[in-house]
Parts: C-alpha cells; sequence; structure tokens
C-alpha cells in the first residue's frame, strides 16, 4: 500500500508477518503522475486513509497523517511503528479530549490542587491522612471524605483537589454547593423532573457538596439533602465541608431524625478531619497588622 501527503514522499508498506517495511516494491508498475509529480494512485489512498480517519473521528492522528509518514520515510521506520506513534498521539488527544469534558460536566468554581495546599499553615491538619486521600482509594471504596472546621481553613480547597484529583483520573465528578443542589432539586420538583435530576448528583463517582451548615435548612431542604445522601449510601464518595460539628446539626436541619439519618449514613464508611487552624483569607490582613504594629512601636 502506497499513500502520499500533501507535498510530501510516498510511503510504500509492504506487510510481512506482524510487521512491515516502507521500502518500496521492485516491482511495482510505473504509475500515472499528476502535473505536480505526484501519483496520483497515491494521493488518492492518502485521501482515502484521512477520510477513513476522520470517519472513525480520529482526527488528530489524520492531523499528523502528512508528518508521520515523512518521518517514517526519513527513519526507514517499520509500518508497525508508524501506526502506533500514530495511534499514540489519537490516545493523548481523546484522553485529554476526556478529561476537559469531565472537567466541564463537574463545574468546579475553580481549579485547586493538594499540591498547592499549604500544609504547613494549618499543622493540625494530619499529614499521613490527606497523603492517603491522595491515592484516591476512597473512590474505590465508596468512601465519604467530610472536612469540618471554621471559615477560611482550607475546606473547599482540599474538597475541590480531590475532586478534582479524581476527575483527573477518570472518574466522573460533580461539584456543588449545599445551596445550589437544594435549590435545583426544590426547582426540579416544581417542574416534575426532580428524578431526572437526581441522576446529576447520584450518577457520579465523587460528589463535592460544599458549604453545608452556613445557611439553616427547611424540612424540605432537609428532605433533598437526605434523599441524595440515601441515594449514594455505599454506592458513591461523596466529600463534603461544614462549618458545623456533627453536634450542631440538628441546628442546620429543621428536623432532628433527619439530621441523625444523614450523619449515620455519611459516618458509616468515611474519613473525617476536623481543621482547626487560622484563616488563609486573613493571613495576609494579619501580615499587615503585625507589620504595622511593629512599625509604631519602632517609632
Amino acid at each position: 500500500m502506497t499513500a502520499r501527503e500533501p507535498g510530501g514522499g510516498t510511503l510504500a508498506v509492504s506487510v510481512v508477518g506482524r510487521t512491515g517495511d516502507l521500502s518500496g516494491s521492485a516491482n511495482r508498475p510505473e504509475a500515472t503522475t499528476t502535473p505536480s509529480g505526484r501519483s496520483a494512485a497515491e494521493a488518492t489512498s492518502y485521501q482515502r486513509l484521512r477520510e477513513h480517519l476522520a470517519y472513525l473521528q480520529m482526527g488528530a492522528a489524520a492531523e499528523h497523517l502528512s508528518a508521520e509518514l515523512d518521518r517514517g520515510l526519513r527513519e526507514k521506520a517499520s509500518a508497525t511503528q508508524v501506526l502506533e506513534r500514530l495511534l499514540q498521539i489519537q490516545v493523548e488527544d481523546t484522553r485529554a479530549r476526556r478529561q476537559r469534558g469531565r472537567l466541564r460536566f463537574a463545574r468546579y468554581p475553580v481549579h485547586k490542587t493538594l499540591a498547592e495546599f499549604d500544609l504547613d499553615f494549618q499543622p493540625s491538619l494530619d499529614r499521613a491522612v490527606v497523603a492517603e486521600l491522595s491515592t484516591l482509594r476512597f473512590v474505590d471504596e465508596k468512601r465519604n471524605v467530610i472536612l469540618l472546621g471554621p471559615p477560611g481553613v482550607g475546606k473547599s480547597h482540599l474538597a475541590i483537589a480531590l475532586g478534582i484529583a479524581a476527575t483527573d483520573a477518570g472518574y466522573r465528578t460533580f461539584f456543588t454547593s449545599a445551596a445550589d443542589m437544594v435549590a435545583g432539586l426544590q426547582q426540579a420538583h416544581l417542574e416534575g423532573t426532580a428524578l431526572y435530576k437526581f441522576r446529576t448528583y447520584v450518577g457520579p463517582s465523587v460528589l463535592v457538596v460544599d458549604e453545608l451548615g452556613y445557611l439553616p435548612l427547611d424540612q424540605q431542604s432537609a428532605n433533598w439533602i437526605f434523599q441524595v445522601v440515601s441515594r449514594r449510601y455505599e454506592k458513591g464518595s461523596i466529600v463534603l465541608t461544614s462549618n458545623r460539628g456533627f453536634g450542631d446539626w440538628n441546628q442546620v436541619f429543621a428536623d432532628p431524625v433527619v439530621a441523625s439519618a444523614i450523619i449515620d449514613r455519611l459516618l458509616h464508611n468515611a474519613t473525617v478531619l476536623n481543621i482547626r487552624g487560622h484563616s488563609y483569607r486573613m493571613r495576609g490582613y494579619t501580615a499587615q497588622q503585625k507589620a504595622k504594629e511593629g512599625g509604631a512601636r519602632v517609632r
């Protein structure tokens, strides 16, 4: 089989056994050439290759076909090697495209990573636990991760970072605040599409729920939270952040019975991190205030 890329040389592939070479056939009949010197048969074969790749939605391979054929001729590579390089290009492109799609679906408000988290600023945080969570074993074990602590200590950063790490590893994830999830389910209920909406929160391998407890929830809202937790129970991981300890959840949920049922299901298989430290957001302000106080004393 021969093929010519626009403006390049010909590629003649002779397959022997499981491998091939890029040498032309000695007995090949003389081909009709176009005014530019290009073999019409080879140009047609090359175009068909491009069309086949496009039909199979292998756009990256089609885009790099000409360059890889030229490279194969220069390096006297086998047909197998040329095909392997083309497929590797396509695999990398497909993997990156799927990753972008998963991130778009997940709707993370910002991009955070575990490497960016300043563990030195929060010495109360158990580094060994964070390291274990970074392995994403909790996803395979369908284990929940509960991050508790006052505002500004990095709960949301850790939750988003864990979710994005899972997304990078190929898991489907989704981010929502507790308030947005409740509002979305309530609106879907009014529109008669609640069962469909539940798929958004139940389907992903990891559901990241941020800021539970900042606002009190009425009976209906508490019921929506319970429904999501119950439907995901032992089926998928929930990464949840809250500024309230479990003892205060009766104040968050209007119904203490529902609060107890939610806590029971969340904690049955969970890792709990209680972060007690200073606020990252206040770190710059505190440093400025100390600098001003130091300057005043010097004067």
